[in-house]
């Protein structure tokens, strides 16, 4: 087993159309308006930006995120990322009776050699610090949502 490599898959059932959540989702250099863990997005160019995020633990985990692919009509849009993780991140939108279910896949590994050698013993923490933030932006969206 990779020790380095994560695989999360998260599910977020929310109160709106999948087109107005598509739309939130598709503004990354928006994201921390409303998810906290999202501390700093600058745009590099209209295809990619790089991203400062920070959740319970005490570090930051900078990517550039680079757009692979956006599709309104699917309610697909995928980046591919590079930096202290390499990897990919999807948000798949499905309506979902009058709201959407949102669906969050990432599939990353941990490049930097901090993060690379606490791997085996920072495993569950590094899970739960996940786990937190997606909740958090969850909740975030959630508001962001309802006050549009």
């Amino acid at each position: 087993m990779d020790w380095t490599h994560y695989r999360f898959h998260t599910v977020w059932e929310l109160p709106a159309p999948p087109a107005d959540v598509y739309t939130v989702l598709e503004r990354a250099d928006a994201y921390p308006r409303w998810w906290p863990q999202v501390r700093e997005v600058t745009p590099v160019d209209e295809h990619s930006a790089v991203i400062r995020i920070r959740s319970v633990l005490p570090y930051d985990i900078t990517v550039t995120a680079r757009e692979a692919r956006r599709d309104p009509a699917a309610g697909v849009l995928e980046t591919e990322m590079s930096g202290d993780l390499d990897g990919w991140a999807r948000w798949t939108l499905d309506a979902a009776g009058p709201g959407t279910r949102a669906r969050y896949d990432q599939n990353v590994h941990v490049t930097t050699p901090l993060l690379r050698r606490l791997a085996v013993p920072g495993r569950p923490f590094f899970r739960a610090n996940h786990a937190l933030m997606m909740r958090a932006g969850r909740r975030g969206l959630e508001a962001h949502l309802e006050a549009v």
